[in-house]
Formats: C-alpha cells, sequence, structure tokens
C-alpha cells in the first residue's frame, strides 16, 4: 500500500497512527469481553479503521458527523470518554441513552455526532437538513454522513442526495463498501460497477478511494470540505474496504469466501501504516510498546469503572416525560380586533405569523413556493420570506420530513407540508422512528410540525381522502392536533410552531374554502392537551373533533329538541381527559363521533378509557359513531355512504332508547 504523506511532519503522522491504533484496540479488549460473556453483543469495524478516523479528522470539530454502527473510530477521534462510550454498550445511566437504546444509536451535540437508527438510510436525509441549516445561516461548513453499499439500496439513499444534489447542499455522502450486507453479497446489492458511478446520475460528483488507506481517506476529505465550504455542494465518496469480521459477532463469516480474507488482511490499515512508520523511523518497538501500554491502562480503567455506573431506575413517571423535549407552553391571548376570514387564510396568517417571529423557521414542501402550495395556503410566502425559507421540494417526503429533523438539530425550526395527509406514509418511517423517538433517546428535541392536509367530502377518492390521524395517536413522541374552527387552525398552528417538539397538525381540505370565522389578527395560541366544550346540554355528550364537530352543529341546528353537550377535542395527543370525565358525568351518555374509519380508530381509545375510568357515571352503552371499514370511494352517493355523518341520526335514537 501506498501511503503519500505530502506535507505532514513525523509527529502528525504518529498523532494519526495513536488515533487509528486506539479503536484496533478498544475492539479487540470487547472481542475479549464477548467471549467472557461481560457483553453481549458487538459490532465490528475492525478492518474499516481509517476510513472513521480519517474521516473524522478531516472534519472541523464544528461539523457534523453521522456515523453508522462500524465507526467506532468516529466516536474515539472526537474525544468520547471510553468510560461512556462503554456504559452506553451496557445500558447505564451514564451511557448517552440512559439504557434506552444500544450501541451507536445516539447524538451528542457536544462532540456533533449523530448516530444512526437500525433502519440506516433515513440518517442521510438528517444530514441534507444539517447542511442546510448552515447553508442559510450562511456558515461555510461541511457535513458527514456515512452509509454502507448495502443501505444504498433504499429509497432514503437516492431521495436525501437527490435533494442534496438540487439543493446544492455542503453534504459528504460517504459508502463504506466493505463487500456484504450482513450476509448479501454486493452482486446481489447492486448491478452497476461501482457504486460512486451513480454520482453521474445525480448531476453530482463522485470519487472513490481506497478505504484502508488513512491518508488517503483524511486527504480526500479534507480537500473535499475545504471545497464545498466554498462553493456548497454534495459529493459522493466511495470508500473501498472489507468487513474482516460478521456482521455482529453471533453471525460469523462462513459465508465469505476465505481468498477475501487472505487478499484483505494484507491490507489492514493499522498494520499497513504501522509497516511505513516503522519504515521511515518514525515509529519503533519501544515507542509502539509505550503507546500500547498507555492506551490498555486506560481501556482497562475505563471500561471496569463503566461496569461499576449504576444500572437505569424504573420509573415510570420519568420514561412518560421523557417522551417528550421539556417545555410549557405560555398561552397568549389576543391582543388584536378580530375580522371574519375563511379557515384556510387562519392557517396561513398562522405561518405567517410564525415565520415572522421565528427567523429559523423554514418551510419545506411539494409546490409551496411560487406555486402557492396544492390550495394556495402560501401563496406570497417566497416574496416575503425569500427561497431560502419557503423551499419547494422534490416528490420525496421521507427525504424532507429527514430534513426537518437535521435542521432542528442544527439550531432551526421546520414545517412540512404533505400535500396530501394520504402521502404521508412515504415519509413513515422518518416520523415514527425518528422525529417520535429522538428525544426519549438521546435528550434532542425534534422541533417539527407536519401539516396534513386530510378529509373526504369532496369526491378525491382512496388515495387523497383519508383521516389517517390514528396512525399517529398511538405513537409516544408525538403531539397531534385538529382544529375545526379557523380561530382555532391559526391558534392551534402558532402553539406546534412554537413547541420544539413533533407536531402532527390535521387541517380538513373541505373546510379550507366552505368555513369562515372571527379570528384575531396577530399573535395567539390555544392550549395543546386542552378541548373545547362548545355547548352544554344533558341528554348525552358528543364527543368529536375535525369535520365531526359540523356534523354535530348541523345536527343540533336540525333537532332544537335535543339538549346535547357538544366536546370538541381539538387536540388529540394529549387529549382533554379532564373536560372529557366531566361532559360524562354530565349526561351519563356518549357518542363518539369521528370521520375516520370505525375498528381501531382514535375513539376506540376514547371509548376505552371512558369505560376504565368513569364507568360509574355511564348510563347506557359507549356508542362509536364512525365510517364504515372500507377504503374511501370516490362516487358522492358511495362517499356520502361510507362517512360518519350518514349514521349519526340513527346512532343517536339508539343512545336515547337506553
Amino acid at each position: 500500500m501506498h501511503f503519500d504523506r505530502k506535507e505532514k511532519d513525523d509527529g502528525t503522522l504518529l498523532s494519526l497512527y495513536k488515533r487509528l491504533l486506539y479503536p484496533r484496540m478498544v475492539e479487540e479488549k470487547m472481542l475479549i469481553l464477548l467471549r467472557q460473556g461481560r457483553i453481549g453483543k458487538w459490532f465490528s469495524g475492525i478492518g474499516q479503521e481509517a476510513i472513521a478516523v480519517g474521516a473524522a479528522l478531516a472534519m472541523k470539530p464544528e461539523e457534523y458527523i453521522l456515523p453508522m454502527h462500524r465507526n467506532l473510530g468516529v466516536f474515539t477521534t472526537r474525544d468520547i470518554p471510553l468510560r461512556n462510550l462503554m456504559a452506553q454498550w451496557q445500558g447505564k445511566t451514564t451511557g448517552f441513552t440512559k439504557g434506552r437504546d444500544r450501541s451507536f444509536h445516539f447524538g451528542t451535540q457536544a462532540h456533533k455526532i449523530i448516530g444512526m437508527i437500525s433502519h440506516l438510510g433515513p440518517q442521510m436525509a438528517l444530514a441534507d437538513g444539517i447542511a442546510l441549516a448552515d447553508l442559510i445561516a450562511g456558515r461555510e461548513q461541511a457535513t458527514l454522513v456515512f452509509t454502507g453499499e448495502g443501505a444504498t439500496s433504499e429509497g432514503d439513499f437516492h431521495e436525501a442526495i437527490n435533494v442534496a444534489s438540487v439543493w446544492d447542499l455542503p453534504v459528504i455522502f460517504l459508502i463504506e463498501n466493505n463487500g456484504y450486507g450482513l450476509s448479501t453479497p454486493v452482486n446481489e446489492q447492486y448491478n452497476c460497477e461501482h457504486l460512486v458511478d451513480r454520482a453521474v446520475g445525480y448531476g453530482i460528483e463522485g470519487i472513490q478511494i481506497d478505504g484502508n488507506n488513512v491518508l488517503e481517506v483524511f486527504d480526500t476529505i479534507t480537500e473535499i470540505t475545504a471545497n464545498i465550504r466554498k462553493n456548497p455542494r454534495p459529493v459522493l465518496l466511495e470508500c473501498m474496504t472489507f468487513r474482516m469480521r460478521g456482521h455482529e459477532e453471533a453471525s460469523g463469516t462462513k459465508y465469505v469466501p476465505p481468498h477475501l480474507f487472505e487478499e484483505w488482511s494484507v491490507k489492514d490499515p493499522v498494520k499497513t501504516f504501522e509497516h511505513y512508520l516503522f519504515e521511515h523511523n518514525i515509529l519503533n518497538d519501544n515507542l509502539l510498546q509505550e503507546i500500547t501500554t498507555e492506551f490498555k491502562t486506560i481501556l482497562d480503567q475505563e471500561i471496569e469503572q463503566a461496569f461499576t455506573d449504576e444500572d437505569p431506575q424504573s420509573s415510570v413517571i420519568t420514561e412518560m416525560a421523557d417522551m417528550y423535549y421539556p417545555y410549557v407552553q405560555q398561552v397568549v391571548l389576543p391582543t388584536e380586533p378580530a375580522a371574519e376570514i375563511r379557515y384556510l387564510d387562519a392557517i396561513s396568517d398562522g405561518l405567517r405569523i410564525g415565520m415572522q417571529q421565528h427567523p429559523n423557521l423554514v418551510m419545506m414542501g411539494q409546490d409551496i413556493a411560487a406555486y402557492g402550495g396544492a390550495f394556495k395556503i402560501t401563496a406570497g410566502f417566497t416574496e416575503e420570506f425569500g427561497k431560502a425559507r419557503v423551499r419547494n421540494t422534490p416528490i420525496c417526503e421521507s427525504a424532507i420530513v429527514g430534513a426537518g429533523l437535521g435542521l432542528s438539530i442544527n439550531g432551526y425550526k421546520a414545517v412540512v407540508e404533505m400535500q396530501f395527509a394520504d402521502f404521508v406514509t412515504c415519509g413513515f418511517n422518518q416520523i415514527i422512528n425518528n422525529l417520535a423517538k429522538t428525544h426519549y433517546r438521546w435528550g434532542e428535541k425534534a422541533d417539527v410540525v407536519i401539516r396534513m392536509p386530510t378529509g373526504a367530502g369532496t369526491g378525491a377518492g382512496p388515495f387523497h381522502s383519508q383521516s389517517n390521524e390514528a396512525w399517529f395517536t398511538k405513537t409516544p413522541g408525538l403531539k397531534i392536533v385538529y382544529p375545526a374552527f379557523p380561530y382555532d387552525a391559526k391558534g392551534l398552528l402558532i402553539a406546534a410552531i412554537e413547541d420544539p417538539n413533533p407536531v402532527i397538525y390535521f387541517e380538513h381540505k373541505y373546510l379550507y374554502r366552505s368555513l369562515t370565522g372571527m379570528v384575531p389578527a396577530g399573535h395567539y395560541t390555544l392550549e395543546i392537551g386542552k378541548a373545547n366544550w362548545l355547548k352544554k346540554g344533558d341528554q348525552f355528550t358528543i364527543i368529536t373533533y375535525g369535520l365531526g364537530v359540523h356534523w354535530s352543529l348541523a345536527y343540533l341546528d336540525d333537532h332544537p329538541e335535543l339538549s346535547i353537550s357538544l366536546i370538541d377535542l381539538y387536540s388529540l395527543q394529549p387529549w382533554d381527559k379532564e373536560t372529557v370525565a366531566a361532559a360524562v358525568k354530565a349526561t351519563g351518555k356518549v357518542i363518539i363521533l369521528h370521520e375516520d374509519t370505525l375498528s381501531s380508530g382514535f375513539g376506540a381509545e376514547i371509548a376505552a378509557w371512558i369505560a376504565e375510568h368513569c364507568f360509574t357515571d355511564l348510563d347506557a352503552p359507549i356508542m362509536r359513531c364512525a365510517s364504515i371499514d372500507t377504503a374511501i370511494p370516490m362516487s358522492k352517493v358511495l362517499e356520502d355512504q361510507f362517512l360518519a355523518k350518514s349514521r349519526l341520526h340513527e346512532t343517536v335514537q339508539k343512545l336515547l332508547a337506553w
């Protein structure tokens, strides 16, 4: 192996060697502990250290790196104490996730490292958001994100690189091509000769290097970062290497032809560089012994200390609280005059207030810029706030939600518009496994609002009409709001933007232009977690939200002889149990009405809670009135039959018969 030292002095080369040797010795120690039964699992990066170490050294300390689970060298090169790493691997309280997650599934703002989740590809989009924040802020910085050759088969790989290319984001997408995804060889993963050849398809530069040559890794990334800091753009970097051990130790290596180990053993990144230093009299036996002795002492001390650290203490209160970033909402009452405006305009006004009050707020979505969005809610926003903060996106929901999280990590806020709530399925993983879990896992906020144009009533059919709030209400870590009136729509949206936690904001398409209401100008908020007791009566209670509120109001107008209490939840997670309990107690009879389908709809959760906590207050069975358990049809006749509204009178009569 040829090492080109360029202008590096002996001290620099020796320091680089120490950085390379240390994670190797940590790994060897982990394998011993594994055989002793003192640890239960290990993902080895032996043979790949040059990539992690060379890359980390090439990045500035203030620049973010997003590594994978074989990149121990990134963490050690960024000087994270081994004791904390060991505590993390052992699930101790002194680890970064307090025992809540494993291996390198964590981040640390102190060291500007953002770890992966098990789904591999999604972290690439986070790098886009981090780099976008730097770009908007005018910081000349680069971002480095690792992925493996196996993860290049995921859609997140394509989406993230495509977004970075379109937006000229200063990101290095580093592929560690080690030959195998678990046991699947590269010839069963992709059919191009080299993964770096894909770069041309994205209109970006692609570079392939020897990933076992630490100087080549360091020099290449140093050169790339110096360039893209000044001339922002993404680069695809393929580092050729080999995994000398199994995917994890239990999986073994029997699926790998023996000759590959022979070929790559002579390219060992630590041994070859060590040999080079010996040849050039930079390293000798005595110095090597001194270094290894020092490292061994550190390893033994740090690891044994970690073993003595406390295990987590189970506490339901603590666990529940840590699902969300600490935040106490300060409700702001309106102070300016009100005017009658449409539901759509209230949402637009809420977004505008948010953009004005938060210069670090970025809006992203398909067609939201010059076109003004599919429903024209953001018309004029580009002229007012600029293209940097009001961004048209490619059609790639996963990457954009991930970019929103990346923006949040790097000091920004994000509002992401799903053109239709139905399309959120394409970004589902990012919401459920990244936004919702990030704070619980390692204490970082996910300051992202997802706007969800939802609901039926317009004959839009199965792919543009779903009420899918129940997909999210059962996901810890998310907050869910669903306003039924223009006043609520604006106040809840501003509150959602101010909240540093991820908020899913449902807005009903049917109400956009069909509903008006008095809405104050200026800034005000509604409390997330509270319900609105719209009507008070004594015969029975309807608990609903969204379009169900208007169905209920219309039913009350048509039946003035009935005395009905009406609760508009408008916050579905958290939801107002106190108000619900009071309404149940006041009437003893309850209908839970929602537009979503019946089975496993959010109404089932409300009904179960009432049955458990308000049983003695009930004078009749809890009734649910929901849409039928089919997809949503397009035809108006079929849609009307589908919707819960068509069964409301029948349900009321059934309840009154008790």
